[in-house]
Parts: structure tokens; C-alpha cells; sequence
């Protein structure tokens, strides 16, 4: 017979696949003819955009682009710094076992450093070689028996549990565009370089709406008509809206912001300005805390109970940590004896260590200055290791912890060849603390087949027992056998201890 029960349902997101892989996006650049030809390249840099991600059985393919700048010494008898744009397309498939098409993903994509050779004067070659990531996330609806219409006779043991469960996801795109002043002297013919980092991430909940506001911080290098090297910097706001239904101010929500396209050019209807225009994808994931009462064991005391179990992984704790840390580093460049044109910093995470209360980061950031020699640019790559501890009670062994760093802020003093860096990483770290659940998913109870009466027995307590156990084992109750044997802390007894077991039914099944 089947036991009529009360369920709650949750969802369950997980993490079932992470990856990490380093590849390498090539692509042959042809020189525009309305430039001169290349002599030797000075830098390359470029900015990930994500078109597509696709879950499929076994793998992830992510569709992207690189938006490329090269700063070239032009093969003219001025020997003048120019520079090219391109996107280097790409298709990067990761294979993933256990991920099945209609899962999540969430990528995470950087550029570690670019090979640039020159095939001749009006060819190049640029490999982009990337790091590139992937998280996979299963949602899975699970129903957990808390409870039993009739506990006629019935014995239960529960306990509460606390349980992160997903509300819901969605997505949105936003676009953020703007037009930066330039000096009035100048007239931009070149774009150069870009840096572009998505920063100072806000969200508010409100009627079922996940409203998310945030900055695009922008760098611009660019070439004036004539032919001097100028920049400019801008922050644009980056703000959006994701309707997710019965989402509260109470869930958790995990949001991102993911360039999928990033237009950067001369204002033709504007002079003295560059426009932007920035294509995001704003996606999020809210979950909820619940508390559910969970069965971890029952007995009938006239009837056999069987039990219909599964274990699940659940997730107990979610939490977001945002920590700045500032490097202070000094470098010498020699040769730096012209105007600095720019500075950026490329940071990575090698590694990190994790121990209870806290996780060591190491890794290193790639700077490179470009600057002003002789009339001409040169540029200087340098890389500055790092480590950075980050303490937190929550951490320990057993966390998933998913990271993210950025250059947020870059200061700088030169002076005779020596460069003074303060340089602002933001760390981003996703902690989820998990753990294992045994659930009851059905409950059936059937004639007992074979019994011994009894009026009152005696038992001695062995190494693993509780009061439930022996209650359980003899169809008795925690509260009779307490009460018998004048024991006061029904979770204290003690091995060897005499206890006498009153009124029950022993069950021994038939061979």
C-alpha cells in the first residue's frame, strides 16, 4: 500500500561540467589599400565578443570574434605609425562528458597574448592565443516527500533543510551607445587601440524584474589627420532589465554582462567625437532560500515501512564576493624618454589555492606602454606577477568557486625611464557550498509477515546507537524508552548502557 504524502518540489542547479583549455585563434590580415605597407608591427591587442553559445550532447561550440588592433611602422618614407581593425571570427568547440543539449552554459574567454608576423607588405598574420572556459549547468525539478497525511501508528524523524532553489532565468540585450568628445584640435582618421571592461555592477529587484545598471569603462587611442597619436577615456552606462516571474528582494541573483559586439568609430554627424556603440547581453539566474522539512527516517509500529530513496546534491549556501586589490609596482624602460600614449594591463589567474577560510590567488598581469621614441611609437610588454589572499568564513575545500579578475583603474608616473603603476584588480568570486541529501521519494507499507510479542526486553547500548535506532529496531517509542529508563537527554546514551525496552513488536523477516 501505497503511504499518501504530503511533497515540495525544488530545482536543482548545478554545475555538472567545468573546463578549461588553451587555444589559439589565427587569421591573416590583409593591409587596406588606401594604406601603406607594413614594416614592422609595434602592437597588437584586441576585445572578445561572444555571438552565440550552443549546449549540445557531449560538447559546447561558442561562435565569437576578436576585434583586433595593430599598430604597424609603415614602410613610407616618414616611416609613420599606423595602425589596422579586423575581427578574427572563430568557432571554439569544448568537449564536455557529461553536458546534454538544452543544459546551461556560461563561458569565460581571455586574451593571454598575440603573435604577429608580418607575411609582407600587405599581409600580416595574427594568432590570439586565448584561454577559454565553460561552466555547465543542469536544472532538475525534484520532488521531496516533508510529510505523511496519516501518522497513525507512524514514527518519524525529521529535520529541517535549508535549500538553494532556482526561481528562474532570462535574458536581455541592451544597447549602450554614446559619443565621446575628442579635443577641438583634433580629427580622427585612425582608430588604434581600444581598452573595454564592463565595471561597477549594480542590481536592484523590483515587480518581478531584475533591474541591473553598470558602467563601460572605455579607453580610445586614434590618429589625428595629422598624423599625431591622442586618446581619450569614457565611462557609458550599461543598463537593463530581465523579467524573471515571483522574483523578490529575499532570492539570490547571479547576473553578467557579456559583450557580443562592440562598434567603436568617427562620428560622421558629430565633429571632434568618436561614437560607441556596445552590444551586451544581460543574463541572470535568481534563486530562492528555502527551508523544507525532510523525513530521514520513519517506522510504522504494527506495519513494514519500505522506502523509495534517492540521494541528490544540493546547494546550501550561494554568495557573491567583490574585492579590490591594488598593486603598486615600479619598472624601468630605459628608452622611455617620449610622451606615454597608453598604458593597459592584462590580468590573469594562474591558479588558486583553496583552504578553509580562504582561497590564494596567483597569476600575473601583462602591461604594455606604449609610448613616444624619437618620433616614432614603440611599445614595452612587462609582467608583474601577483598574489592576493582572499579570506572568507564560507570558503573550504568543498566550495565551487567560479572567479573572474579585471584591470578596473591604471595610475601612472614617469619620470626619466621609471614608470610608477598603481593598478585597481577587481576580483569577482561565485561561491556555491554543496552538499549530499538522502531524499524519499515513495513510501509503501504492508503487513507485517512474521512478529514476537513481547511485554518489556533488555538491551545494551552498542557503538553507533541512538535512541531512534533502538526504538526503531524494536517498534518502540524514543519517548517510552526514555521515560523507563529516567533518561533525561534523549541524545545522550552511552555505550555498554543497560536500557530496557518497553511494549513493542520485533519484526524478523521470513528467508
Amino acid at each position: 500500500m501505497v503511504v499518501e504524502t504530503t511533497k515540495e518540489q525544488i530545482v536543482l542547479n548545478q554545475i555538472i561540467g567545468q573546463k578549461r583549455e588553451a587555444r589559439t585563434v589565427e587569421s591573416d590580415i590583409i593591409v587596406n589599400d588606401v594604406k601603406p605597407d607594413v614594416l614592422n608591427i609595434i602592437s597588437t591587442s584586441g576585445i572578445i565578443n561572444i555571438y552565440k553559445k550552443e549546449v549540445l550532447d557531449g560538447k559546447v561550440r561558442i561562435d565569437g570574434g576578436i576585434n583586433a588592433y595593430i599598430i604597424y611602422l609603415a614602410d613610407d618614407e616618414q616611416g609613420s605609425t599606423r595602425s589596422l581593425n579586423s575581427c578574427m571570427d572563430f568557432t571554439q568547440i569544448i568537449d564536455i562528458d557529461n553536458c546534454r543539449e538544452g543544459m546551461m552554459a556560461e563561458e569565460n574567454i581571455i586574451i593571454k597574448n598575440f603573435e604577429t608576423t608580418v607575411i609582407n607588405g600587405r599581409k600580416i598574420n595574427v594568432k590570439a592565443n586565448i584561454e577559454i572556459g565553460a561552466n555547465i549547468y543542469s536544472n532538475e525539478d525534484v520532488e521531496i516527500v516533508t510529510g505523511i497525511k496519516d501518522t497513525s501508528n507512524m514514527k518519524l524523524l525529521n529535520k529541517s533543510q535549508k535549500v538553494i532553489s532556482l526561481l528562474g532565468n532570462g535574458t536581455n540585450k541592451i544597447y549602450a551607445k554614446d559619443s565621446i568628445a575628442i579635443d577641438i584640435a583634433d580629427d580622427v582618421a585612425e582608430i588604434m587601440k581600444v581598452n573595454f571592461n564592463i565595471i561597477e555592477e549594480e542590481i536592484k529587484v523590483s515587480y518581478n524584474k531584475i533591474l541591473s545598471k553598470a558602467s563601460a569603462q572605455v579607453e580610445i587611442m586614434y590618429l589625428t589627420e595629422d598624423n599625431r597619436i591622442n586618446s581619450v577615456s569614457s565611462k557609458i552606462p550599461v543598463m537593463g532589465v530581465v523579467d524573471i516571474l515571483n522574483i523578490n528582494e529575499n532570492c539570490i541573483c547571479d547576473t553578467r554582462n557579456t559583450l557580443k559586439n562592440l562598434v567603436i568609430k568617427p562620428n560622421s554627424t558629430e565633429e571632434h567625437s568618436i561614437y560607441i556603440e556596445a552590444e551586451v547581453e544581460l543574463s541572470c539566474m535568481a534563486y530562492e532560500v528555502k527551508e523544507i522539512n525532510v523525513i530521514e527516517d520513519l517506522y510504522n509500529l504494527e506495519l513494514d515501512v519500505e522506502t523509495n530513496k534517492k540521494k541528490i546534491d544540493i546547494i546550501t549556501e550561494k554568495r557573491k564576493i567583490q574585492e579590490l586589490y591594488t598593486m603598486k609596482e615600479n619598472v624601468r624602460v630605459p628608452d622611455l624618454t617620449g610622451a606615454v600614449y597608453n598604458i593597459a594591463a592584462i590580468p590573469t589567474i594562474n591558479k588558486y589555492d583553496i583552504m578553509k577560510g580562504k582561497i590564494v590567488y596567483t597569476g600575473g598581469v601583462n602591461i604594455e606602454i606604449l609610448f613616444n621614441q624619437n618620433g616614432g611609437t614603440n611599445s614595452r610588454i612587462i609582467e608583474i606577477p601577483f598574489s592576493y589572499e582572499m579570506n572568507s568564513e564560507s570558503i573550504n575545500s568543498g566550495s565551487i568557486l567560479e572567479s573572474r579578475i579585471i584591470a578596473k583603474q591604471i595610475d601612472a608616473v614617469v619620470k626619466d625611464g621609471n614608470v610608477e603603476l598603481m593598478i585597481g584588480l577587481q576580483i569577482d568570486l561565485n561561491l556555491s557550498m554543496k552538499s549530499n541529501l538522502d531524499i524519499i521519494k515513495e513510501i509503501n507499507m504492508e503487513e507485517k509477515q512474521n512478529c514476537n510479542t513481547y511485554s518489556m526486553t533488555i538491551y545494551f547500548v552498542k557503538p553507533g546507537d541512538t535512541l531512534w535506532k533502538i526504538a526503531k529496531m524494536f517498534r518502540s517509542t524514543v519517548e517510552d524508552i526514555a521515560e523507563v529508563n529516567e533518561i533525561e537527554d534523549v541524545n545522550k546514551i552511552n555505550v555498554g548502557e543497560q536500557l530496557y525496552i518497553p511494549k513493542g513488536i520485533k519484526t524478523r523477516r521470513l528467508a
